[in-house]
């Protein structure tokens, strides 16, 4: 049971330096690494329930902090908040809310610009270490003779640390009861993620849709997760094909896609926001890799490894995000992952959910 921690007198329980009391975490993009970032939370506020905390992120991934005792500043990256100039005036409304401490999250030219802004007031704050030096040691050697790099969760948690928070690595997300947008479930629901932004982790087109093919043949109903453009395209001729596949993208948003997820026996997915989702509701995943790896940091937090489909190849990783062109053009990674093993390994796990029942 993680130990309570008071910051009402602004100092440590036996003693020691000032605390925060009220602490300003700074994650604006992307969508994944923010889903992150609710199990790091989860786990400060558990050790230090009297802490306020505010988020400065973007308001469409509000749904992602449910069930977190936070507050959200909201950061219009497009509009009001996209030059320095909008992020000295985000500062000067974080001084007006009373944030004693910044945890930078995220360290890119925006969130250092607040951090200044704040720093240069008298407010103390640390920044996260994203360790490049390791990622880039582990493209160039493909990970040879190294252990797995450290979580991003769990570099969310050191970057509270550094402020003298002390307390216990998160646990993974319990499954919970949500709503679920598409009515009572019969059988068993499956989701289907095939889409990254990035070509290197977006399962190739004819793969996908024998996957659905095999999904579909299976399971009594599959969603198909994905935006809007061609992979809407996709997901509505999969719908319009086989009567028990359901394009998700216009007809939930953020919110309920995760409630819907949370009820899900087993999510597909790539390198991308889905696993992530999946891994704030305790769902089970088959997650399938090409141009990044899993022991990069970017695993869902407490997703087991046994979901894990990836190809073995000299070539892998090439990059730490999957947006560096194939040298081969053909995108190998990918496609020596069948479908036929994608169907066969999420049998294995709703087979084992079932198990568990």
């Amino acid at each position: 049971m993680p130990r309570k921690n008071s910051v009402e007198a602004g100092r440590w329980q036996d003693g020691g330096a000032r605390m925060p009391r009220h602490l300003l975490v700074v994650r604006t993009s992307a969508m994944g690494d923010v889903a992150m970032l609710p199990h790091a939370l989860g786990a400060l506020r558990a050790a230090y329930p009297d802490l306020r905390i505010t988020v400065a992120t973007q308001a469409m991934f509000r749904p992602f902090f449910a069930g977190v005792d936070v507050e959200l500043l909201e950061v219009d990256i497009k509009g009001e908040h996209r030059s320095l100039r909008g992020m000295w005036r985000l500062a000067a409304r974080a001084r007006e809310l009373g944030v004693d401490a910044v945890a930078d999250v995220h360290d890119v030219l925006r969130s250092k610009a607040l951090r200044l802004a704040l720093r240069l007031h008298g407010i103390p704050t640390a920044r996260i270490d994203k360790g490049r030096a390791e990622k880039r040691r582990f493209i160039r050697t493909g990970g040879k003779g190294m252990e797995p790099l450290r979580h991003t969760v769990l570099r969310y948690c050191d970057t509270f640390r550094r402020l003298g928070f002390r307390f216990d690595d998160p646990p993974p997300a319990q499954p919970s009861i949500h709503s679920n947008p598409f009515g009572e479930k019969t059988g068993v629901w499956v989701g289907f993620a095939p889409f990254s932004a990035h070509r290197g982790k977006t399962y190739p087109e004819p793969l996908r849709r024998e996957a659905v093919r095999l999904l579909a043949e299976r399971y009594e109903r599959v969603f198909i997760h994905g935006g809007g453009g061609a992979e809407a395209e996709f997901a509505r001729e999969m719908e319009c094909t086989y009567p028990n596949v359901t394009a998700l993208y216009g007809k939930v948003r953020f919110a309920g896609e995760i409630d819907l997820i949370a009820d899900l026996d087993c999510v597909v997915t790539m390198d991308s926001l889905v696993m992530h989702l999946a891994a704030l509701t305790a769902t089970p995943v088959v997650s399938v890799w090409g141009a990044t790896h899993p022991d990069l940091g970017f695993l869902g937090y407490g997703i087991a490894r046994e979901g894990i489909l990836q190809a073995d190849l000299p070539c892998r990783p090439c990059s730490v995000f999957g947006a560096k062109p194939c040298k081969y053009g053909d995108y190998r990674c990918l496609t020596a992952i069948a479908p036929e093993r994608i169907a066969e390994q999420v049998a294995r796990i709703v087979a084992c959910g079932r198990a568990k029942r």
